[in-house]
């Protein structure tokens, strides 16, 4: 194996081969790392015995020579628009232009284009007609079929009909690239390659194709039925969801005019061998040396010093992606894999003694998993803690308390701090087995007095338990019991460590008075906020289904959101209520609501 995947025609002749059997395209700088889903992807292929090229962030205003400069690959093209979605990438929550890329040398911005995937494969295939296009990626991934678009407004069809591409990997897409590589290999042409998991692809709606006939189908509204009806699409959402974080799950299917879009299931759960292996592989853990020279790459500056330790996310939040693209059941690397992988960061030339996260989409799953698998395999609720933690998941923190120590007891670490986010409900989780329970908050004592620099970030997202329960989140009042338990470690040990809340503005069900009460409760507990976003809709999460259809695709229950710049900008305000150039417009919309209490509490007597 090379150290690097080629970049450029110099690089390729320099390994003496005549084509490459895959050019990868990449809305991302080049990073050899595993948490750049082009890096991994390509590692995989070339594991597989491929030779496989990578243009990360090819020009496309241009002559195209940056789509030519490879030539043709012998099996196909591969297209990943990066580690975001171009447009969250792009734009912010009111639609504007963002100045910077983190994924790009010099936090430059303009090194891809919006909806980089279509475009990247509308340009491949108007160059190369007949060599077949395959696309991946969390942006190809959550547009699979008919989704809302929040930047122009529209409903939008499956991203295989407007970027014509033959296949879509959705999901993290090893095991789907290594089956297609196998089948390659036994002679079936790309083309007729319709029966792998977690793959998606379109046919005529009256065409037979090959496909696993243990596999039930369901047929979803079709694209025309949802740009009738918003209910159609909110409807259709409860089944794609469901089926998403189903052990077994159905075959989607759905028409758009003479055409079927087809998502087959996707693989059962990996195996922590399986995973350990993707991680195993040879990665520089670099970023390419064609960028030396043009600015750090802030992305990557961000995670170079941090390991991953599980995949998958069974919180289920409304406003998440992470279960739609990862799945909700959780899949952990061994212990050895993770402590071998921190040894190779302590060998980096800058590493400095800080693992700056040892985490993952939360960070407090690792090794959970339902206690009775058969349990498991009947249920279809979106998340195993929303409404409660279900009776069936082991919530025992102790392994992670145990590979935390290790971590930080290894030889050149100094500190070992977690920086992802900690599901607290999970932590206060009562078992019925006491030893659990203790070693749970024995967990929450180590984080905080080992594993934090200073500041503990958690997310109760809002104040509102109205809201909450729209967003899948706890109680707020839990909230409460954990800054009790952290003040009183701090307290105990003589610490003066900070707790920093994230908050979300103008999501669905929110409105002034929830942002209101939300500023007044913060304050009274002594917070001025910091960590705080305005809802951004994102193609396939729940609360974009709310935000555009206006139900609720579980209860049909009507759900507003603010919709206009003013309105968001309006809840916005509420979380800056301290500073003095917005007291008078949140007076002004206190009193329009009739709320004297609230003015009285955020102002005080004027």
């Amino acid at each position: 194996m090379s150290s690097w995947l080629p970049t450029s025609a110099k690089e390729v002749a320099a390994l003496g081969w005549d084509q490459p059997d895959v050019i990868l395209f990449s809305g991302d700088a080049y990073v050899d790392h595993p948490s750049f889903g082009a890096a991994v992807i390509g590692r995989i292929m070339e594991r597989e015995g491929l030779r496989v090229a990578i243009v990360p962030q090819p020009n496309w205003q241009d002559d195209l020579r940056d789509f030519k400069k490879l030539g043709i690959p012998k099996l196909f093209f591969a297209i990943s628009a990066g580690c975001m979605d171009s447009m969250v990438n792009h734009y912010t929550a009111n639609k504007r232009k963002r100045s910077n890329d983190a994924y790009t040398p010099g936090d430059r911005p303009g090194a891809r284009p919006d909806y980089t995937t279509i475009v990247y494969s509308n340009i491949l295939k108007s160059i190369y007609p007949e060599v077949p296009v395959l696309i991946g990626g969390i942006e190809a991934s959550l547009r699979r079929l008919t989704h809302y678009d929040y930047w122009s407004d529209e409903l939008k069809p499956g991203i295989l009909i407007s970027s014509k591409a033959d296949l879509l990997v959705y999901g993290m897409g090893e095991k789907s690239t290594i089956e297609l590589i196998r089948q390659l290999r036994t002679g079936v042409p790309f083309k007729q390659i319709t029966s792998i998991p977690q793959t998606v692809f379109v046919t005529e709606a009256s065409e037979n194709y090959s496909t696993n006939k243990d596999w039930e189908e369901l047929a979803l509204n079709s694209h025309e039925e949802c740009l009738k009806d918003r209910l159609n699409y909110a409807k259709n959402f409860k089944h794609i969801e469901e089926e998403s974080n189903k052990m077994v799950a159905r075959k989607l299917t759905q028409t758009i005019g003479n055409q079927q879009i087809v998502v087959n299931p996707s693989w059962p759960v990996l195996t922590t061998s399986e995973l350990d292996s993707f991680y195993n592989l040879p990665f520089t853990r670099l970023p390419h040396p064609r960028y030396n020279n043009k600015g750090t790459i802030p992305a990557y500056e961000m995670i170079r010093h941090s390991v991953n330790i599980h995949r998958g996310c069974f919180g289920g939040c409304a406003f998440c992606t992470i279960s739609a693209h990862q799945g909700k059941f959780i899949v952990s690397r061994s212990e050895e894999s993770v402590l071998t992988e921190i040894k190779q960061v302590t060998q980096m030339p800058d590493f400095k003694g800080y693992i700056s996260d040892i985490g993952g989409p939360s960070a407090n799953m690792y090794q959970m998993a339902g206690k009775d698998l058969k349990i498991c395999n009947l249920c279809r609720r979106p998340s195993c803690i929303f409404p409660a933690v279900c009776s069936n998941l082991n919530t025992d923190h102790r392994p992670m308390t145990n590979l935390y120590r290790k971590a930080a007891a290894m030889p050149g670490v100094k500190k070992a701090f977690v920086g992802s986010g900690i599901r607290y409900d999970i932590v206060f989780h009562r078992t019925d087995d006491e030893k659990v329970n203790t070693g749970n908050m024995k967990y929450l004592e180590e984080v905080i007095l080992n594993h934090v620099s200073g500041r503990l970030k958690v997310a109760p997202e809002h104040t509102s338990d109205k809201v909450l329960k729209i967003m899948r989140k706890p109680p707020f009042g839990l909230f409460f019991k954990l800054k009790r338990f952290f003040d009183s470690v701090n307290e105990s040990q003589g610490l003066k460590q900070q707790l920093i809340p994230y908050f979300i503005s103008s999501h669905p069900g929110s409105s002034t008075t929830e942002m209101a009460e939300l500023a007044a409760e913060t304050k009274g507990l002594d917070f001025k906020l910091e960590q705080v976003q305005d809802f951004t809709p994102t193609p396939m999460t729940l609360a974009t289904v709310i935000y555009y259809s206006g139900y609720h695709p579980y209860t049909l229950e009507k759900i507003g959101a603010a919709k206009t710049q003013a309105q968001k900008l309006a809840q916005r305000k509420f979380f800056f209520w301290y500073q003095k150039e917005h007291r008078n417009e949140l007076i002004a919309e206190l009193r329009k609501i009739n709320r004297p209490d609230l003015e009285l509490k955020l102002f005080g007597n004027r």
